[in-house]
């Protein structure tokens, strides 16, 4: 496994994932439009991969389906590696996800990320509705394994899935006399816990961290995974991305209160009043009490807003404690006009090259 970091200035890879798209006053259509925008600024700008995560029942999110987002995308970029960041494979069937990223592997050679997590991106009563059970995440190393197992088509004898096939994928091309393709979706674990930290290790598969969740200690993770990690036939040492809440603009007044819209937005999940991104003018009309201002501001705090040279500032300060070899940039504001001149400013200040646009998104 390869991985290639755009030339530039940057010490770090850098990457992007939208985590929102659809604020108040926007109907689904524009949301997925402005995700579609994003996507296409990000791969113009030379960052190396955007992400979508799978959430449910949430107003903000534009994105149900990873898979069915990247497949857009890969008609819409030309160099970008695309993904799911991630897929919450306790939702699923892992055969399920191995043919749907195997579709998407050979429409896209090379340019395929499939991120894997154990936590249901929803609430329970919505969770319950995806078939997901009370003890789905007990089950996850093992659903794990079986995606690989499918991926790779490598169940040993004996296996109750032996001659179980993911199609496309390489069964397939041994049963069509063709060579089996060189490359094959990449695969990341992705969490905020020790859990998830130690499995990636284990499995020898590069690790995501996702800082903009509360207070995770990326310290012991980010130990806990280079120590329990085991060289495997796809990644010969760790290799790990961080991901981080942002937002930037020219104006840091106005990065701030795109931050708070985001801030906003978990504290109205924490009140199971839905995840919302409203307008700036109305969160900060918003008659918080001393507890919500609180969390308010420590969420707008945790997210790395201001210019771009402030900005960059605090990710080279996190790159120089963590050591993580990628940075991802979690946007997803009230404004997605905003968050893309968010990307392109730190795309300046770091110099990253600028690519020719595919033909169906001139």
């Amino acid at each position: 496994m390869q991985f290639g970091r755009p030339s530039g200035t940057s010490p770090f890879t850098l990457s992007v994932l939208s985590a929102g798209g659809t604020g108040v006053g926007m109907t689904a259509g524009e949301g997925l439009e402005g995700t579609i925008s994003l996507a296409r600024a990000a791969d113009q700008r030379g960052y190396h991969r955007f992400w979508m995560s799978e959430h449910h029942g949430m107003g903000a999110t534009s994105v149900s389906s990873p898979p069915l987002m990247i497949a857009r995308l890969i008609a819409e970029t030309r160099s970008l590696r695309l993904g799911a960041g991630g897929v919450m494979l306790p939702n699923h069937a892992p055969l399920l996800i191995a043919e749907q990223f195997g579709m998407l592997e050979a429409l896209a050679p090379g340019r395929i990320d499939l991120g894997l997590g154990r936590a249901p991106g929803t609430d329970g009563a919505t969770a319950a509705a995806l078939r997901r059970g009370a003890e789905a995440n007990d089950g996850f190393p093992q659903q794990v394994l079986e995606l690989l197992g499918f991926l790779g088509d490598v169940f040993p004898p004996g296996h109750p899935y032996r001659h179980v096939h993911a199609v496309p994928g390489p069964w397939q091309a041994k049963e069509n006399r063709v060579p089996a393709s060189l490359t094959a979706p990449e695969v990341w674990v992705l969490g905020s816990s020790p859990y998830s930290a130690q499995l990636a290790g284990q499995l020898g598969r590069p690790y995501a961290f996702a800082l903009q969740f509360g207070d995770a200690d990326i310290d012991t993770a980010m130990r806990l995974y280079r120590e329990s990690f085991r060289p495997s036939d796809m990644l010969a040492e760790p290799h790990t991305l961080v991901s981080v809440p942002a937002a930037i603009s020219d104006d840091p007044a106005e990065a701030k209160r795109q931050a708070a819209t985001s801030a906003m937005a978990m504290l109205r999940m924490f009140k199971s009043e839905g995840y919302l991104l409203l307008p700036p003018d109305e969160v900060e009309a918003y008659p918080a009490t001393v507890q919500e201002r609180q969390i308010l501001d420590t969420y707008t705090s945790r997210s790395f807003h201001g210019t771009a040279a402030t900005v960059a500032d605090r990710l080279e300060a996190l790159h120089e404690h963590t050591g993580v070899d990628e940075v991802m940039l979690v946007v997803g504001g009230h404004s997605t006009t905003l968050d893309q001149l968010g990307i392109t400013l730190i795309a300046d200040h770091y110099a990253l090259p600028h690519l020719e646009a595919p033909l169906s998104a001139a």
